[in-house]
Order: C-alpha cells, then structure tokens, then sequence
C-alpha cells in the first residue's frame, strides 16, 4: 500500500509537536501500539476505513481504545476527526516511527530468516551488520520457509544473502557453466 502524502505530513507535524514537549518517545511507543493494533484487529481497520462511520464515532472509539496515550497522540486524534481522516490513521503511525527512528539514527534492518530468529542468529546477525552500519539498529524478523535456513539480511538499499536457497542457486549455476 502506497504511504500517502498527507499520512507523511500528519506524522511530521505530530513528531515536531512531540519533540518541542519533550515526548517524542512516549508518542512513538503511542503511534507502535496504535499500528500494531490497527494491523492485528480486522474489525478496527475496516471501522476506521470506513466511509459511513461518523468522525465523531470514530473519534469515540479511538480514544476509549487508546485511552492511556500521551496528550500530543490525543491531540492527533481531535485533528483526524475534524478532517475526518481517521483511515490514515495506521499510516500516520507507520511514518511516525520512521520519521522517528530516522531522527534519532536507528536504521532498520529486514532479516527473512526460514523460521522465527533465535537469539543465537540474532547476534550472528547483528555481528554482521556491524561490519557495513555505524547507526544503532532496529532488527525485523520475516519468515519465509523458501529460504531453507541461513538469513537474509536488507538494510536500506544493501542486502547480504546468507540463504541456503542462495548458495544452492549458486552452485546449480557453477554446475552448469
């Protein structure tokens, strides 16, 4: 799904707000817990995006599922209502955390690994990035079982092939030349 545009300029407004209150990282935790339950509820995401829901209800619901959020989150809620733009909402918090972590330099690194990562992988993984990352890192586990075993690892434009499948692929290629 494309971000749009507005999503961008609601999380940078919401972020210069945060970090002029001095809670930028209460609010990240805020925009973490908004997106995660956003993507993990159907019924939310469908009630947020839905065009004959009343603002004014969706603002409702927001706040008394989020009731606990900093007073800048609260406030994002309020603009969303009366722009009614609260299908943006999982949008807004998606950017927020990258404006965020952009902020205080903490790249984001993909590991696709064939199963959940142990701990043992983690640190193999971190000791990588390591040799081509100064910035303080934020690991991503996906699985996909087409890998076979080893890792994937992407950290912005680079990626470093540890898979299995890699290496098969590679020598098949050997094998035929």
């Amino acid at each position: 799904m494309p971000m749009s545009r507005a999503a961008i300029r609601y999380a940078k407004a919401i972020l210069e707000t945060a970090v002029s209150s001095g809670k930028a990282e209460s609010v990240n935790q805020d925009m973490k817990m908004i997106l995660d339950t956003v993507n993990s509820n159907a019924e939310l995401h469908a009630f947020l995006k839905s065009p004959v829901v009343k603002p004014a209800e969706k603002y409702a619901a927001i706040s008394e599922i989020f009731s606990n959020v900093q007073p800048d989150t609260k406030g994002l809620f309020l603009l969303l209502q009366a722009n009614k733009r609260f299908e943006i909402l999982d949008g807004i918090a998606q950017q927020y955390n990258a404006q965020h972590d952009v902020l205080n330099g903490i790249e984001v690194a993909y590991v696709t690994t064939a199963f959940p990562i142990t701990a043992e992988l983690e640190s193999k993984v971190l000791a990588k990035i390591k040799e081509f990352s100064t910035s303080k890192i934020t690991l991503i586990n996906q699985v996909d079982e087409a890998i076979i075993g080893g890792f994937i690892l992407r950290i912005g434009d680079k990626q470093y092939n540890a898979s299995v499948a890699n290496r098969l692929q590679e020598l098949k290629r050997e094998l035929s030349n």
